[in-house]
């Protein structure tokens, strides 16, 4: 059975208002008023919340703070960091903003339109050419641009669930009101508009929906968590490690007196920067963005970056057969008659000839060529009813499914005993059947009583070259598919037989229980499911998440459009449905559904490099946390200058992240990143303490001069973040070689260059401090072994309880 997308839209009556609409020089006098719908709103940030993500945040102003401190007290030399965070917002705002430029472009492409009458002609235009007191013509799958004033209704039903958050359609009479950003599902009509840009209700459902904005993000809601502990430890850990300097410098009386406190102050600075992961939120963005510049080269728009991570994590994709699974070009099969009753050619000829027929309509043409004169009236097509009618002289014609058309079959009726068995055997094949019935015109938009079956039609679909290869590879991924569509339900299984689904039978949704918890039982043991509402396939996703699935959405017809609002990422084809793809979160530009596999791929590279990437940053975050609360504790002057840790984070940390978030990687997303990552980073930053305090305490035992034992503490700081990048690098391939050699010659080239030897105030070592050195660094490295040892049992583990935890669920259908 067709849905909204497939059955021809009725001929527009404007009731009520004129239909010549406004004249070119009405146009021309609104558009100089500024009376227009030009509302823009960018598909992603605007220039300038970019600059305020990436420059006005708490962490930059905690670094800007101590910039500014050090330069106050002539310390300018150790605010390298802040050059560093400089950089880190302009890499990012750069980044961020050609991503932005990139989706700009393509959602300018791909923008939808609106359908006017002016000067006595049906115009379609950009949503903001429309002007103040134009004429729209509404038909199913639209959406509303601006707000109006109904003039003219035929059967016109609004969903104005996304704006009101009701989720029945609406009926429209003439004058009740439309709001911009509301999508017609039903019928047909017009309207004058009465506001137009910034003052209508909604702007319009496409700019609200394509407008960036951070969706759930397991990356990004786990990094927040981490800024937020980072935020509160701040403070309090920056008053113990003044505290402890100060006395290290005699006291608070004499350091005040002698100018000392100036060193107490900078190595504060020192303690507090380090705690500041300035760069996981930077490669956080970085990775976002080339990820959707990356996809965007394939052809998929996406509307909001995080959904990049999303499809990564999806474990069951909800499908709408036509113009997903198949290419959507209805190709007319044959005409079984039923009746011998005359005139049904010259129906089905007429249909196909209507200037706004669609796909199954325009297949009817040339196959029936007897004329048919003007109708008496139409019935439009509605998701409820799912058929279609049209009245002439000699009746009322129906069309739509038979089971739709003849729901209650009379077991004595042999003609519709007949018509149920042919239709059955033929969606078996694959088929999409349609039956053309007549009847006495009825007053109430109701099948006639005494509707009788003329001819059974049947259609074919092109299934898409790319369907099974795309099936085959959600299959290994362990991805549940489930095929809901309006069509028979046994056709659709014969489709998704031809893909490669296990489908022997097809559910119809007619017979989908009330019961929440049978609800759910009869999806979780079904793959195919036909005659679905908008209302139920919006119901399988809302009840999908509700037990735990992570779901996606694909669809192109305003009747998925719901489902695909409601999906944890919706998927829409370029070809579908403008409200559709104004809710996606994804957009096949080209309709081509194997892209999917592609976007899934650059989620896992995404997930997989920032957890990599994180465990680097979070651990250098423990490590100074953990130092600053060591030496504050112990009374010990603080080993590193602000510009000694800058230059090892760069070489360890900074430098090589931004390589490593965006190389290849396919592993499978597992849940619990902040988990694992924390289960190296806090152990390791344990270890990193331990073996830097032992030294610091053994060092000052032996009374090694301070510029000495900062000297040894940066040496063994850098060896030791050298051999965690190392670590979490495994295994290690040319390029991550590359990498990490570039940086042992930073490390070499710091420590053996005259002028960057005494910019970092760096002494040569005596045998003590050496000896110190070399076996702290054993000692610290040989515990990062084991750390990142039992890190990977953790990590396998949460990747058996998984998988133990997917094959329950399926185990449990």
């Amino acid at each position: 059975m067709p849905n909204e997308k497939d059955l021809p839209g009725p001929a527009v009556r404007l009731v009520g208002s004129s239909v010549q609409g406004l004249s070119t020089a009405e146009v021309a006098q609104r558009v100089a008023a500024g009376q227009t719908n030009a509302f823009v709103q960018d598909t992603s940030r605007s220039v300038w919340s970019i600059i305020r993500a990436n420059v006005l945040t708490l962490f930059n102003g905690i670094i800007l703070a101590c910039f500014i401190v050090l330069f106050a007290i002539g310390r300018w030399q150790d605010a390298l960091f802040g050059f560093s965070a400089v950089a880190n917002a302009v890499i990012g705002s750069v980044q961020e903003y050609r991503a932005k430029r990139a989706l700009d472009r393509l959602a300018l492409l791909n923008a939808p339109h609106a359908r006017v009458m002016r000067a006595s002609s049906e115009e379609e235009i950009a949503l903001d050419d429309v002007v103040l007191d134009d004429t729209l013509v509404l038909r199913a799958g639209d959406q509303v641009p601006a707000d109006g004033v109904v003039t003219g209704s035929r059967g016109l039903q609004v969903d104005e669930s996304m704006l009101t958050g009701e989720s029945d359609a609406v009926e429209k009479e003439n004058g009740d009101r439309v709001l911009s950003g509301s999508v017609v599902v039903a019928g047909e009509g017009s309207a004058v508009v009465d506001r137009v840009g910034a003052d209508s209700f909604a702007n319009s459902l496409a700019a609200e929906a394509k407008r960036f904005s951070l969706v759930a993000s397991e990356l990004r809601s786990s990094i927040d968590r981490v800024l937020k502990w980072v935020t509160w430890f701040v403070g309090p850990v920056a008053l113990l490690v003044l505290n402890a300097q100060m006395i290290a410098q005699g006291g608070w009386t004499e350091a005040s007196a002698s100018g000392a406190w100036r060193d107490a102050a900078t190595a504060t600075i020192a303690a507090v920067v380090a705690m500041v992961p300035l760069g996981l939120v930077l490669m956080t963005s970085i990775t976002f963005a080339v990820g959707a510049v990356k996809l965007a080269r394939q052809q998929v728009l996406v509307q909001e970056l995080p959904a990049v991570e999303g499809l990564a994590r999806v474990d069951i994709i909800c499908l709408d057969k036509t113009g997903t699974l198949t290419q959507g070009d209805i190709v007319f099969d044959a005409a079984h008659p039923l009746a011998a009753r005359p005139g049904w050619e010259s129906v089905l000829s007429w249909y196909g000839v209507q200037k706004d027929a669609n796909a199954t309509a325009r297949s009817l043409n040339g196959h029936f060529n007897q004329p048919a004169g003007q109708p008496l009236d139409r019935v439009p097509f509605s998701s409820a009813r799912k058929w279609s009618a049209v009245i002439f002289d000699d009746g009322m014609w129906v069309l739509g499914g038979p089971e739709m058309v003849f729901p209650e079959r009379n077991p004595r009726d042999p003609m519709l005993q007949q018509l149920a068995t042919q239709a059955v055997e033929l969606a078996a094949t694959g088929r999409r059947t349609l039956v053309l019935a007549h009847g006495t015109p009825t007053d109430d938009e109701t099948v006639p009583a005494d509707a009788v079956p003329v001819v059974l039609l049947t259609f074919k679909e092109n299934i898409r070259p790319d369907a099974a290869e795309t099936l085959t590879y959600f299959a290994a991924q362990d991805v549940d598919v489930r095929i809901i569509s309006g069509d028979n339900p046994q056709t659709v299984a014969a489709i998704a037989r031809e893909v490669g689904l296990d489908a022997p039978h097809g559910f119809d949704a007619r017979e989908l229980p009330n019961d929440d918890h049978e609800f759910l039982e009869v999806i979780n043991n079904n793959v195919v499911f036909g005659r679905v509402t908008p209302d139920q396939k919006k119901r399988i996703v809302v009840a999908l998440k509700a037990a735990g699935r992570t779901v996606a959405m694909t669809g192109d017809g305003v009747n998925d459009a719901l489902a695909i609002k409601e999906a944890d990422i919706g998927v829409a084809m370029n070809s579908g449905a403008a409200a559709t793809k104004a809710v996606a979160r994804l957009v096949l530009l080209d309709g081509k559904f194997s892209h999917l596999p592609s976007v899934v791929a650059e989620g896992r590279q995404v997930i997989a490099n920032i957890e990599r990437v994180s465990m680097l940053f979070l651990t250098k975050t423990a490590y100074a946390t953990f130092l600053a609360i060591a030496f504050g504790i112990l009374l010990l002057p603080f080993p590193f200058l602000p510009r000694q840790l800058s230059v090892t984070d760069g070489l360890t940390i900074g430098i090589p992240a931004f390589f490593l978030a965006l190389l290849p990687n396919a592993q499978r997303y597992v849940p619990g990143f902040l988990r694992r990552s924390l289960t190296f980073a806090v152990p390791a930053g344990v270890s990193v303490t331990l073996g830097l305090a032992s030294y610091a305490r053994l060092a000052a035992n032996l009374q090694i001069p301070e510029a000495e034992i900062r000297t040894g503490s940066t040496l063994i700081l850098t060896i030791i973040g050298i051999w965690i990048l190392v670590v979490l690098s495994r295994p290690v391939t040319r390029f991550k070689g590359l990498v990490i050699g570039a940086m042992m010659i930073g490390l070499v080239l710091v420590y053996s260059v005259p002028i960057a030897r005494d910019f970092l105030q760096f002494t040569d070592p005596t045998l003590p401090t050496a000896l110190l050195v070399l076996g702290t660094s054993v000692a610290c490295i040989a515990l990062i072994e084991i750390v990142r040892f039992v890190h990977r049992r953790v990590a396998y583990r949460d990747a058996q309880e998984a998988l133990h935890h997917r094959v329950t669920k399926r185990v449990s259908k």
